[in-house]
């Protein structure tokens, strides 16, 4: 599914999401957008109508899989901007079309994937669906504000009106003078904020009819979660045993090397202990050093497949270490009234690291901002950070990395990263709190 976008202004909100008057105000704009998105699906209604009634002739045979496909852009439109505004997230349900080909055949084939894809019929459903009721929940919050502002601004006009020798009706109030017009002025207000305060409700309400229409059928979503999860333990598979190959490089090429040569050091001084004990004694130091540089070496390790403070005191804490250690000046904010299961936290802990890694060597930032906070039993994780953006999964930089590590627990990483910043990340891995926390710092 795609729950990018509605996880990136979950955390949005979590940095503010304003008044409900801008959200009111943000929700009747996006229901013009949308209703906008109708008149579009309208048009596309009636060309299709139109090369339905000329199929007969030839050439609308030709115009009808155009057209179809520009009813699925709407529609995919439709499914992201309900999941970016409505945070209800709407995953593709199309089937594979078929190889491409320039013959006649490859043509009817194409064709034959058109219309015997279910999805196809469910989005033009959703079309008249849309026309026909749709835009009473896009358009009202606007409608009811605007009638709500016309009836606040009636002291202003309502004189040019009456001196022209005319009348207004404001809803129930017959407006023929000052004293009538200054009446309108509260209902107007009620209006207005029935409007604002309805806006993001009803928005929400459509997003939920779109889903109901234009979402993959129950067995799809299915067979897709059945094919995710195999992706993710085959990729949980080979990062585990990639990471059980670097334990053992790291071992084998740091501490046992060091204990190696700390044990030939030791029988080189036993052996002099008695001819030259000066020379014994150097190597006794030397062996001395060698095994304080191979236990800090083994600390090491043991510090990058679990941290102690992670272990300790738990995910808020160890997040704050990291954000001490940090040359960046980092704010950590964290609402977790219970600890999340061992795996998460440390998946969390190493992405949130990774995370701050790249800030402090790619993104130019002075500050970032870390929220934790766990809701609908999914841990949620949101690094922000005031750099120049323009951070992509796809060129590396250990973004590819977190998304694999998180995918072994069927989370995933949300990133926006706009040329010039900030850049919003959002971590999301479905978890139950388990032990109470232990630290309250």
């Amino acid at each position: 599914m795609n729950t990018v976008s509605a996880s990136l202004q979950s955390a949005a909100g979590r940095h503010g999401a304003g008044s409900w008057l801008g959200r009111g105000f943000v929700a009747s704009g996006r229901g013009i957008v949308l209703t906008g998105l109708i008149l579009a699906e309208a048009a596309m209604l009636c060309a299709l109508s139109v090369a339905v009634m000329s199929a007969a002739l030839g050439f609308g045979l030709l115009l009808i899989p155009g057209i179809v496909l520009a009813g699925r852009a709407l529609a995919s439109t439709t499914r992201h901007l309900a999941g970016q505004w409505c945070d209800v997230p709407i995953g593709i349900p199309y089937l594979r079309p078929p190889p491409g080909e320039g013959n006649r055949a490859g043509f009817w084939r194409r064709y034959q994937w058109l219309l015997n894809d279910p999805a196809t019929w469910r989005d033009l459903l959703w079309m008249i669906v849309d026309c026909a009721a749709g835009w009473l929940l896009t358009l009202a919050p606007a409608a009811l504000i605007g009638w709500g502002l016309f009836g606040l601004l009636m002291p202003a006009y309502e004189s040019p009106i009456v001196h022209a020798g005319g009348g207004s009706w404001y809803a129930f109030i017959h407006v023929t003078g000052q004293w009538t017009a200054w009446l309108s002025v509260p209902l107007g207000a009620a209006f207005a904020a029935t409007g604002l305060w309805a806006g993001p409700r009803l928005l929400g309400a459509y997003g939920r009819l779109a889903h109901w229409l234009l979402a993959p059928p129950r067995r799809a979503q299915l067979a897709e979660r059945v094919r995710h999860l195999a992706r993710a333990r085959s990729v949980a598979v080979q990062t585990g045993a990639a990471e059980i190959r670097r334990i053992e490089r790291d071992l084998h090429d740091g501490a046992q090397a060091r204990l190696v040569a700390m044990g030939m050091t030791l029988d080189a001084a036993d052996q002099l202990l008695d001819d030259d004990p000066v020379a014994a004694r150097a190597l006794l130091a030397e062996a001395r050093d060698s095994s304080a540089k191979a236990l800090a070496e083994l600390r090491d390790l043991v510090r990058g497949i679990h941290p102690p403070v992670l272990a300790d005191r738990g995910l808020a804490d160890a997040v704050r270490a990291l954000a001490l250690d940090c040359p960046l000046r980092v704010h950590v904010s964290a609402d977790l009234p219970a600890r999340p299961e061992p795996p998460v936290e440390s998946a969390a802990y190493f992405a949130v690291s990774e995370l701050l890694a790249n800030i402090t060597k790619h993104a130019g930032a002075r500050q970032a901002w870390i929220d934790l906070w766990h809701e609908r039993g999914v841990l949620r994780v949101g690094v922000r950070d005031d750099g120049r953006g323009g951070a992509d999964p796809s060129r590396g930089s250990g973004l590819a990395g977190i998304e694999r590590r998180l995918a072994a627990f069927d989370g995933f990483l949300a990133l926006s990263s706009p040329p010039g910043g900030p850049t919003v990340a959002t971590l999301e891995v479905p978890c139950a709190l388990s032990s109470p926390k232990t630290s309250t710092s």
